[in-house]
């Protein structure tokens, strides 16, 4: 597995890496209508025009496994980490950790002192197991649709 920089022709992949994700590993946590919301494909369009103007401006990477990618990262300027997924079929194989490894490595470079994320049910554990805190529940409204997350934060040392 190859860990590299975001491409625009990644997108695509991307997309539908995140969509497959959501429907069938965090359907777990979220009811059928809460994942419908989630992978809308109305907002589809929106998405991809949004996703591709940000991972030009973020730190996005990208874990690449016999040229298909297998997982991805994100994180703003400011600190935040805007999305971590890994396929469903590589799910629990360290891909994971890697990417927040690259991310992590990043962040002290440009000098930031702390990380934050909103996290997915699903997504928590990985994240209290790298030393992320609760700050906060939260509630999140998707097409009319309540979804519950938690905003996390880590120091840097």
């Amino acid at each position: 597995m190859k860990i590299r920089n975001y491409h625009h022709n990644d997108l695509n992949q991307i997309i539908e890496l995140f969509l497959q994700t959501i429907q069938y590993v965090n359907r777990k946590d979220y009811s059928s209508i809460q994942i419908t919301a989630w992978t809308n494909s109305k907002s589809t369009l929106t998405r991809t025009s949004i996703w591709k103007e940000e991972f030009k401006r973020n730190f996005t990477y990208v874990a690449e496994r016999e040229g298909d990618i297998v997982g991805f990262i994100d994180l703003t300027a400011t600190g935040h980490l805007e999305r971590l997924y890994i396929h469903y079929k590589f799910q629990r194989q360290g891909i994971a950790t890697e990417l927040f490894s690259k991310v992590e490595k990043t962040a002290k470079e440009h000098n930031l002192m702390k990380l934050t994320t909103e996290a997915s049910i699903t997504a928590r554990p990985f994240f209290e197991r790298h030393q992320f805190n609760v700050i906060k529940d939260q509630t999140k409204v998707i097409d009319g649709v309540s979804m519950i997350n938690f905003l996390m934060s880590k120091t840097l040392n």
